[in-house]
């Protein structure tokens, strides 16, 4: 069995963005996590992470993101999303 970072490393559609600017954060909880939801400028896309606590809100910020392409299901739905690795504030 692979370690977390192994498979990390080893996803090979793993992206970066740099000095992205965040236009809308959300926090909310679910089964005892708060997922956040970020919406950077020029991206109709949200990026999506966990931690296990509230964060400083992020709107208007500059950030990094590692992330990489994922798909959500929502009422039968496919809905594109991108799920945040590592986000830095710039």
């Amino acid at each position: 069995m692979k370690s977390d970072v192994s498979k990390l490393l080893g996803h090979e559609k793993l992206n970066q963005l740099d000095m992205k600017k965040v236009s809308s954060h959300v926090q909310r909880n679910r089964d005892g996590w708060v997922v956040n939801t970020l919406m950077l400028e020029g991206y109709d896309v949200p990026f999506k992470y966990r931690r296990k606590q509230k964060y400083r809100d992020l709107k208007g910020a500059w950030v990094n993101l590692t992330y990489y392409t994922s798909t959500d299901v929502v009422a039968g739905i496919n809905f594109e999303v991108m799920k945040v690795v590592r986000i830095r504030r710039a």
